[in-house]
């Protein structure tokens, strides 16, 4: 059996506090987390242990989307948050697991993330792409400093 893990790893220049926030606020995940060339609605969101949400992805070129949903399994403030996901899709099967770590270093947070239990309808090499796009994206809406 083959290990259907990605693992991300990422110094952004900014708080562990703000990037916290950008996992958990809807307005902020439906900036971020979509890939390049989709949208996200976020239909529900109650992060808190036991909490569920409701997301989707649309295709913007083609109108095509795709929706899922998931729990928050652990939510260690500014350090640690745990939740699972799955397709609303029977043709890809199974809840993923996403582990994402924040910790404090020099010059800013480092990120780690780990996806298993990737459905073996998606290549591995199509996450990893996904989520290098999406992490330029949060990088840009966590970065600036903006005062006011």
């Amino acid at each position: 059996m083959t290990d259907r893990t990605v693992r991300i790893h990422r110094v952004l220049r900014t708080t562990p506090e703000k990037l916290y926030r950008a996992f958990l606020e809807p307005m902020a995940l439906a900036k971020w987390l979509p890939p390049h060339g989709f949208t996200c609605s976020v239909h529900q969101l109650d992060a808190r242990v036991g909490g569920t949400f409701r997301m989707s992805f649309h295709n913007f070129g083609t109108g095509n989307g795709h929706s899922f949903h998931g729990s928050y399994l652990e939510l260690k403030p500014h350090e640690r948050i745990r939740y699972t996901d799955e397709f609303d899709d029977p043709n890809l099967p199974g809840v993923l697991e996403v582990d994402v770590r924040l910790r404090p270093v020099m010059g800013g947070t480092e990120l780690t993330v780990a996806q298993s239990n990737i459905p073996a309808a998606i290549p591995l090499e199509m996450c990893y792409l996904g989520w290098q796009e999406s992490l330029l994206q949060l990088a840009a809406l966590v970065e600036p400093d903006i005062p006011g």
